[in-house]
């Protein structure tokens, strides 16, 4: 024996923009882990002296200026850089429970057929329960032989852990949709390329959004879900949705967004068209009808 540590398995990946007493919070927190993971910090084009913060305050953590707004695609961008098997993924206002880090790992060294794990995200101070949480741990898709916990088609980013291998093969997060329901394009990606993707309750994310006014969120939401549907689903549900949010334009300025957003992705959307196998569409089927 050596007595050197053992090497990490698990590294951190947090994306950030103009949110520097935010993010060295979270770095506080991320950098005292039991083991020290390696950190990945990628600086989505920050104004607010971000990048010289963490220099300054941060040393250790490895700092990506791409110099540009990657959003969720930072994620990727940070991913690729660390050589960790495993990878998980914080935002500048969330971190991981002291031993969630290592049961991650430990659940996907004894599963290697789990691409993507999604942990429990508890909110605030009073760390109330996302609800979230129940709908993961109450998935249609039940718990599968073999798998840790039930399958899903969707999970929240800062609260995932990636097996680095997976993710990257099917190309991370997909940077048309940006920020904003990104995960369950990444979750159907994961699934057609025959990974798991399971919630598994004792694996402990924190969050603790700052509860300001997120305008256009919903029209953000509505236009990644037809995009979405546009790569990967069948002709007729991504006119059915697009005919949905005709409809709802005509009185929703919201869905006229929506669709204004989406229309000019679109030729993007169309070139990287890969409809997924009737096995992966009959599963996001079974979660669409769930209650």
């Amino acid at each position: 024996m050596n007595g050197q540590a053992p090497r990490p398995r698990t590294g951190i990946v947090v994306i950030t923009r103009n949110r520097c007493g935010r993010l060295l919070r979270t770095l506080d927190l991320l950098t005292h882990l039991p083991g020290q993971p390696p950190i990945a910090v990628v600086d989505n084009g920050s104004t607010d002296g971000t990048a010289e913060a963490v220099r300054r305050t941060h040393p250790r953590v490895r700092l990506l200026t791409p110099g540009r707004n990657l959003a969720a695609a930072g994620r990727t961008y940070g991913a690729a850089a660390l050589d960790t098997p495993y990878v998980a993924f914080s935002d500048d206002d969330s971190w991981w429970e002291p031993d969630s880090l290592e049961r991650a790992a430990d659940i996907l060294d004894g599963h290697p057929r789990v691409g993507l794990l999604s942990a429990t995200t508890l909110v605030g101070d009073e760390a109330r329960q996302d609800p979230l949480n129940t709908a993961l741990r109450d998935s249609p898709l039940g718990t599968e032989p073999g798998m840790p916990g039930p399958s899903v088609l969707g999970f929240l980013a800062c609260a995932a852990v990636v097996r680095r291998e997976a993710f990257l093969g099917v190309g991370g997060f997909h940077p048309l949709l940006r920020i904003g329901g990104e995960e369950q394009l990444l979750a159907i990606d994961l699934d057609a390329a025959g990974w798991g993707v399971v919630h598994c309750p004792d694996v402990v994310a924190r969050h603790q959004p700052d509860g300001a006014p997120r305008p256009g969120r919903h029209a953000v939401m509505r236009r990644n879900a037809l995009l979405t549907a546009w790569l990967r689903r069948p002709l007729r549900d991504a006119l059915s949705q697009t005919a949905c949010l005709l409809v709802d334009g005509v009185t929703d300025a919201g869905a006229r967004h929506a669709l204004a957003g989406a229309a000019w992705r679109l030729p993007a959307a169309l070139k990287d068209r890969r409809p997924v196998p009737r096995r992966v569409e009959r599963r996001i089927h079974s979660v669409e009808a769930s209650p």
